[in-house]
């Protein structure tokens, strides 16, 4: 009879779960899978030139097409080195289904060549984490960990396989048995809320004068968009945004005040700090928006909506959690009588950045980019300075249209999530803005631009430091700049010409123009912006600090 091995139903299962697009790095401990992937039709593969990169596009595809991003990887440092683009997908609830390739069964906990304990490296930045030990667990155990990476809250869900396991066979109609077998209930995340919360949100709601919404990426995973604008519409209540929430409101929408925290908009700090009711949904108070935990929006009641009951109460303590799904809660809101009489602040609290139009610097260059993004766009960032410029200026269209790295703050993520947001998105236009420090972490990913044919653009906010801890430096330290100047770059366009990908030097502010032209284009393109480190990103609240703080941007 027809028989099966591991390494093929671990690619039939991919399959079946409609698995298109899996990136990833051969080794020793994944030979089979590989050996299997060599003619194997419906699954496209993408060869990344570091594990870290694997993880950050399977990141960067989940974030822009909304379903679970895949990697793969071989045993011991092939596992380890994808801990940081798993920890950066835990912490901003990205689905992620990392597939590991494990030394034989008869060889584990002897420190066997390449062999590490991936499970309990990464136990605590999963979801939950799987090793394999029998061939008939496979279908089952990747078919969970693949629902379980997208139920409830999104998060990243690792499988371990031996490398016996994936040689092993079976008969293929005991295969296409597993295969079709349903998997348990997923109950990770059981509403609690009931109706005395939703009525008790109707009084908290209509007895206050300066409401203020938050909206953070909850929003976005729980698919709420279109009820959160109704909400907003219906009662003209202001609006402000966590990182992870940018593009649920544009600049368009009159009552939207912009991104808060720590280098958040004047206007929607203030309009937090002055509220009488703050209204958060799909958000987790981080310590980047509320700094003081004691000043933090200190006149106002707080109502939190949130799915994961682990966030409630974890880092502010709030007078209404009503913990469920956001669209359920949402839909049964909009059934209630409430009051629209909300005047929007916008107009008052409005304030200008303190950088010129009119020289070369993070603002002018998106001004520009502002010119052209539409919905054709995809924006990506690394983290930094640039970072948080873009979350400021950018004109954001739509949701889903602006992928960072929020909670872990992971430099070197760009351009690998670039290219996955490429590969999942082709029929868009993809954008990476980059600084110096962060480019050089992955910028061994650029080959896969050429040797894909994927038409990213590369804009390097080129400032000679690492702006972000250069600017701490700056303010906190004395001006004490310790190991932050990047004295000896290499030259950019170069580099992008030896991996196969034009570019040029733009170090004037008439020139800014040509980035119109570079972004419409069918073909990779790198452009090193040569900018000053004297441009710091105002304003910002430093950490501990309350919105009483702020410096710069008054």
């Amino acid at each position: 009879m027809e028989k099966i091995s591991g390494a093929k139903i671990v690619l039939e299962t991919l399959k079946y779960l409609g698995v298109q697009d899996i990136f990833g790095y051969p080794g020793g401990a994944v030979i089979p899978i590989y050996d299997a992937l060599y003619d194997f039709e419906g699954i496209n593969h993408y060869m990344a030139r570091h594990e870290q990169g694997a993880v950050h596009s399977a990141d960067g595809y989940a974030r822009t097409k909304r379903v679970p991003g895949v990697c793969l990887a071989t045993s011991g440092p092939g596992a380890t080195n994808l801990v940081t683009g798993i920890m950066t997908a835990h912490m901003d609830s990205i689905p992620l289904l990392v597939i590991t390739g494990q030394v034989s069964t008869s060889f584990l906990g002897k420190d066997s060549f390449q062999e590490s304990d991936i499970l309990g490296i990464t136990s605590p930045v999963t979801k939950n984490n799987y090793l394999v030990r029998e061939i008939c667990e496979l279908p089952e155990i990747l078919k969970e960990a693949y629902m379980l990476s997208k139920h409830g809250r999104p998060g990243p869900v690792l499988v371990d396989i031996p490398k016996n396991i994936q040689e092993e066979k079976i008969e293929y109609t005991l295969f296409k048995k597993l295969l079709n077998e349903k998997i348990g209930e997923i109950n990770k995340f059981k509403p609690s809320y009931k109706n005395t919360h939703i009525l008790e949100f109707e009084n908290y709601f209509n007895t206050s004068k300066k409401p203020v919404l938050v909206v953070g990426g909850g929003v976005l995973n729980s698919g709420c968009i279109k009820e959160v604008r109704e909400f907003v519409s219906r009662t003209k209540i202001p609006v402000v945004s966590t990182l992870m929430g940018l593009g649920i409101f544009t600049k368009e929408d009159k009552g939207y005040l912009g991104m808060i925290g720590m280098h958040g908009l004047i206007e929607a700090n203030r309009a937090v700090d002055e509220c009488d009711l703050l209204i958060c949904i799909g958000m987790r108070f981080d310590d980047r928006i509320i700094g003081d935990k004691t000043k933090f929006s200190p006149n106002s009641k707080k109502i939190h909506i949130e799915l994961d009951r682990a966030e409630v109460n974890k880092n502010i303590v709030v007078d209404l959690p009503i913990i469920g799904d956001a669209k359920d809660i949402l839909e049964k809101i909009l059934l209630l009588n409430l009051k629209s009489n909300f005047i929007y602040w916008r107009d008052s609290f409005r304030v200008e950045n303190v950088l010129e139009k009119k020289s070369l610097n993070q603002i002018a260059a998106l001004n520009i980019l502002n010119e052209v993004l539409d919905e054709r766009y995809i924006v990506v960032t690394d983290v930094g300075q640039h970072q948080m410029f873009t979350a400021q200026h950018l004109d954001i269209k739509k949701p889903f249209q602006f992928c960072t790295s929020g909670g872990a703050g992971t430099m070197g993520y760009g351009l690998p999530a670039a290219i996955g947001a490429q590969v999942a998105n082709q029929d868009k236009k993809v954008v990476v803005i980059v600084g110096d420090g962060g480019f050089q972490m992955n910028q061994q990913e650029l080959i896969l631009l050429a040797q894909y044919n994927l038409p990213v653009k590369i804009l390097i906010f080129n400032n000679g430091a690492l702006g972000m801890v250069k600017q701490w430096q700056e303010l906190f330290n004395n001006k004490r700049y310790s190991s932050v100047i990047l004295d000896m770059n290499p030259d950019f366009v170069k580099l992008g010409n030896a991996h196969f990908i034009e570019g040029e030097k733009i170090d004037n502010f008439n020139n800014l123009e040509k980035i119109k032209d570079i972004l419409e284009n069918d073909k990779p393109y790198l452009i090193d912006l040569q900018m000053s480190y004297e441009h710091n990103v105002y304003p910002i609240i430093p950490a501990g600090k309350s919105y009483e703080h702020t410096i710069g941007g008054k």
